[in-house]
């Protein structure tokens, strides 16, 4: 399993150099080069770990890594501090934003992964899962392993027939699916489900997902044929 990681960082050769070495350590990598297309992408993504440049074009690091952790969906998750300034102040400024560790360039590439290892070691002894086993739909954040759903709105627990058909499309995004193979391959045996079973299950996620269910951006239906799901 590889833990993703996310880098915000303007400068090619630096990102560069970081997004080889992650790899190189095992770990999936996505690169940015400003704050807005990161943020943008949070919504409907988890990350294991961010690593931000402070000096941007744009918002700058620091913005970047308060609106993380004003965030219902990565306000845990460990953020590393990359920039020029020496300065204490600036130190203490991140890590009292919510910075876990910062680094001062220039840096050892090495020095780079030992801290990206430490931070996700204490970070998986406070998580029981990794990104890999949550989903995001709209804001929301899906535990598949305890079936906990959470927003801004607070928490909710989904049942387990509901986790296993908000998974089977996670699977297949994009996808127009047949009521008879979501019915055959989500409920199997099980005894007597209906087409009309699937369509109550997704007033529901309408109910709790879509921004608005009237107009559903995320389940939606196709004449004649099913649904679609769309994780944008």
């Amino acid at each position: 399993m590889k833990y993703k990681v996310a880098v915000l960082e303007d400068n090619e050769l630096i990102r560069n150099m970081i997004k080889i070495n992650l790899e190189q350590g095992n770990y999936q990598v996505q690169c940015f080069t400003n704050g807005e297309s990161l943020l943008e992408h949070t919504q409907q993504e988890l990350f294991d770990l961010f690593i931000l440049d402070i000096l941007l074009p744009g918002i700058s690091g620091m913005k970047v890594l308060d609106e993380l952790r004003k965030s219902s969906i990565h306000e845990h998750t460990p953020i590393l501090m990359l920039t020029v300034q020496r300065q204490i102040q600036d130190k203490i400024s991140a890590l009292n934003t919510g910075a876990d560790d910062y680094l001062v360039k220039p840096f050892n590439m090495e020095e780079l992964l030992a801290r990206v290892n430490a931070l996700i070691r204490r970070s998986q002894g406070k998580r029981s899962i990794p990104s890999s086993q949550l989903l995001i739909i709209n804001g929301h954040k899906i535990n598949l392993s305890t079936r906990e759903c959470e927003s801004n709105k607070g928490t909710v627990v989904l049942s387990e027939k509901e986790i296993n058909l908000l998974a089977y499309f996670s699977l297949h995004p994009g996808e127009t699916l047949r009521r008879a193979d979501i019915l055959e391959d989500v409920w199997g045996m099980d005894v007597s489900p209906t087409p009309r079973t699937i369509d109550n299950f997704i007033l529901k996620f309408r109910k709790l997902f879509e921004t608005n269910p009237e107009q559903p951006q995320h389940f939606i239906s196709v004449r004649n044929e099913g649904y679609r799901f769309e994780k944008e």
